[in-house]
C-alpha cells in the first residue's frame, strides 16, 4: 500500500473508533428532501454479525461515506461529531481501507500497489479516474480482482458546499465513468427524468426490492468484450472479466438515504452479496 493510502487509512481508522465510540448517526446528514423520512432504525443497528477478522474492503468515493463533510480535527479529536451511518454499517462487515488511487507510483515495486492484497473493491460515485487507475483497475479485475461500482448520473442528496469545493461529491458520474467500462462492452444510458419522484422507482435485486432515484441504466454493445448480464430494470450490470468480476450499478441513492438502505441495511446487504456472492 502506498504511504499516502495508508495515512488515510490510519485516518479514517482513528475518526471511525472516535466517532463511533459514542454511536454512529443513522440519519443522513445531507439527505433532508422532503421526499424523504428520517431514518427511523436504532443507532445500535449494525448491517453484520460479522465474526473477526473481518475481510477487507478497498473504497474509492467522493461521497462522505465515513466522515461528516463539515467536520474538523477539531471534532474527531473531542469526539464531538458521530461518524456517518454508513461507515457504521460498512465497517460491521468489512475491514475498510480507503483509496484515493488505483495505481501504484513504482510498478515495480509491490509495496506501493494500493490493490495489493485486496480481494475486494467498492467504487462509489467517484472522481475521474486517472488512465493509470483505469489500467490498474482493469488489469486488477482480470487477475481475479471484484468490484462493485456504483456511478450515479445526478445524485438526489443534499449537500452544503458550494459547486467547486473540492471536498463536494460528484453531483454527476456521467463526466467520470471509468473508460474502462467501455473496454468491459457496457455503455450507460440516461434519459433524465423532469422530477426525482417521476425518476424513483423499486426494482427486484435477488429477491430484495431496492429503490433508485434519477439513475442510468446499461447496455451491453460488445459482448465479445464480457460475459456481461443485465438485471434489475438494466440498472445493473454483472460482468465476468477475465479471472475477476464487476458489478455496476447506476445509481448511489442507497448510499446517501438511510431509508433507503433498509431498516436492517437489506437492500445494502442484497447488494453487496449480490457483488461479492456472499452474505457479507
Amino acid at each position: 500500500m502506498n504511504r499516502r493510502n495508508n495515512l488515510i487509512s490510519k485516518a479514517f481508522l482513528a475518526f471511525f473508533w472516535l466517532g463511533c465510540s459514542a454511536g454512529c448517526s443513522n440519519a443522513s446528514d445531507h439527505s433532508h428532501d422532503a421526499h424523504h423520512a428520517e431514518g427511523a432504525s436504532s443507532s445500535t443497528t449494525v448491517m453484520c454479525e460479522a465474526a473477526e477478522p473481518l475481510p477487507s474492503l478497498g473504497l474509492v468515493t467522493s461521497l462522505p461515506l465515513l466522515w461528516p463533510l463539515d467536520a474538523d480535527i477539531a471534532d474527531f479529536a473531542s469526539g464531538a461529531v458521530n461518524a456517518p451511518w454508513q461507515a457504521g454499517a460498512l465497517s460491521s462487515c468489512y475491514a475498510i481501507l480507503p483509496l484515493d488511487t488505483l495505481s501504484a507510483p513504482d510498478e515495480s515495486a509491490a509495496a506501493t500497489d494500493p490493490l495489493e492484497g485486496l480481494d475486494r473493491l467498492a467504487i462509489i460515485q467517484p472522481r475521474a479516474l486517472t488512465p493509470s487507475d483505469n489500467v490498474a483497475l482493469d488489469e486488477w479485475v482480470r487477475e481475479g480482482g471484484e468490484a462493485l461500482i456504483l456511478v450515479d448520473p445526478l445524485l438526489t442528496g443534499h449537500y452544503d458546499l458550494a459547486l467547486g469545493d473540492p471536498r463536494r461529491p460528484m453531483d454527476t458520474s456521467l463526466v467520470a465513468i471509468p473508460p474502462v467500462v467501455a473496454r468491459w462492452g457496457l455503455e450507460v444510458i440516461f434519459d433524465e427524468p423532469s422530477t426525482i419522484e417521476e425518476g424513483t422507482s423499486t426494482v427486484d435485486l435477488g429477491g430484495t426490492p431496492l429503490t433508485i432515484e434519477v439513475a442510468s441504466q446499461w447496455s451491453s454493445v460488445d459482448p465479445d468484450a464480457a460475459q456481461c448480464e443485465l438485471s434489475a430494470d438494466d440498472h445493473i450490470a454483472r460482468c465476468k472479466v477475465g479471472e475477476g468480476r464487476v458489478t455496476l450499478l447506476g445509481d448511489a441513492a442507497l448510499f446517501e438515504h438511510r431509508e433507503l438502505a433498509g431498516e436492517n441495511f437489506e437492500a445494502m446487504t442484497a447488494l453487496f452479496g449480490y457483488a461479492f456472492d456472499r452474505t457479507p
